[in-house]
């Protein structure tokens, strides 16, 4: 099993008031001397890049990190997300747009991922647009025919965040969708991403960090992916999971987190069928800001490195955790 590593490299993120912009711009050149510093050439790695769908006027999203392409190179491909905002509820211009974006990218995409946590109903994410699982299964079948008439070698597939409580209607609606209306939508998937961030909204004692990880993973698997309908060969990797600095909340003990979820992750990854994880994210937005969205980057504001880079760097270099 290969297992890749990824991370999202631009300034630019949502936060409990829209977009958190970074005090300071991307810095293309800063940005790829930290990638080739992360995984030494070695081939595969992923950089994480959000494409929107018609964003909601005034949401300020925007494509991120603006001509991620810029960033390939030395082995690495990207993780393209493509994301479905449009509360206009156009299905057949988004299909029109995931099939573009598949021709536009061809093999630069090493994973494309249709929809943005669509079963997390918060701002600024897909879960509250409305259709969004039909546009998801649609999505994810679209991609995949046009990648196969490309002759493209592409892993098309969808992320979601952990399903909390006994009802997984979200995972059963993608199975009844998929019976319904997109027949070859378990055909086409490639793979499901979870994004996670324990210790983060939800504070978790040190102690119990390691077990609160390993469960989560496991449910993830054994009962969310089969009430779709999503069995054991299709593998899952972590899309996003990062853990922030700021008011008591120190680079060591990111550092720490960090470690501990790559462990975590590493022990599972057979059993579980994981293939990867992505970082989320490689700076922070602003350094110095109050909130929890300024300090999720691997390097602060100004691109000097956290303990945590190191730990990341250590794991890359090993391909797998």
């Amino acid at each position: 099993m290969t297992f890749t590593f990824g991370i999202y490299p631009g300034g630019a993120l949502g936060g409990d008031d829209g977009i958190l912009e970074p005090v300071r711009p991307d810095d293309l050149a800063l940005i790829t001397e930290a990638l080739d510093e992360l995984h030494g050439g070695i081939p595969g790695f992923l950089v994480r890049a959000y494409l929107p769908f018609r964003a909601p006027e005034g949401s300020g999203e925007r494509p991120t990190p603006a001509e991620p392409e810029k960033l390939l190179g030395d082995g690495r491909k990207l993780e393209l997300v493509l994301g479905y905002r449009d509360p206009a509820g156009d299905v057949e211009g988004w299909l029109d747009f995931v099939r573009g974006a598949v021709s536009t990218y061809g093999d630069q995409i090493g994973l494309l991922q249709i929809c943005e946590e669509p079963n997390a109903d918060l701002p600024y994410l897909d879960g509250r647009t409305p259709g969004v699982r039909r546009a998801l299964v649609h999505g994810v079948v679209a991609a995949a025919d046009q990648a196969a008439a490309l002759g493209l070698d592409l892993a098309v597939g969808f992320n979601a965040v952990p399903t909390f409580g006994p009802d997984p209607g979200f995972w059963r609606d993608l199975a009844a969708i998929a019976a319904a209306e997109a027949p070859g939508f378990h055909r086409a998937l490639g793979y499901v991403g979870l994004d996670f961030f324990p210790d983060v909204f939800r504070p978790i004692p040190a102690d119990e960090l390691a077990a609160a990880v390993a469960w989560l993973l496991t449910d993830f698997r054994e009962r969310a992916l089969p009430a779709a309908g999503i069995g054991a060969d299709v593998p899952f990797r972590i899309a996003e999971n990062g853990w922030p600095t700021g008011p008591d909340r120190t680079e060591e003990r990111q550092a720490e987190v960090l470690q501990t979820i790559l462990d975590t992750v590493a022990g599972l990854s057979g059993p579980l069928a994981i293939t990867g994880y992505s970082h989320f994210c490689l700076r922070d937005a602003d350094s110095a800001h109050p909130s929890l969205f300024g300090g999720f980057g691997l390097l602060r504001d100004d691109y000097t490195p956290k303990p945590a880079f190191a730990v990341f760097r250590r794991a890359c270099r090993r391909q797998l955790v």
